[in-house]
């Protein structure tokens, strides 16, 4: 078993844990809740971390989660209510078309 990454807060560790699971990546959330001694210990060594079950599934891990960490920001206008729609989003927030296939 392998650290990945530390992340910003347990919603993150978890939301980047499920992505890289959902891959067929085995990742686990370590230090869940080592945030309530933050002040005891430097907060630094307090973050959540995913970690990797699979040594050998380690770079894949980082390359999925390099992905989402930096999803493409796209611009599309829904061709149903005429929105204009801007970041990573593939759905409208207005009627809730699907982004067209480009």
């Amino acid at each position: 078993m392998r650290r990945l990454i530390p992340a910003p807060n347990l919603a993150i560790a978890t939301l980047w844990a499920d992505m890289l699971t959902q891959a067929g990546i085995e990742a686990r959330v370590q230090r869940a809740y080592a945030s309530s001694i933050a002040g005891e210990m430097p907060p630094d060594q307090c973050l959540p971390e995913i970690w990797v079950e699979d040594d050998d599934q380690l770079e894949r891990a980082r390359l999925l989660l390099d992905e989402l960490r930096h999803a493409p920001v796209r611009h599309w206008v829904c061709p149903a209510c005429h929105e204009r729609i801007d970041g990573p989003f593939e759905q409208c927030w207005n009627c809730g078309t699907l982004m067209p296939a480009t």
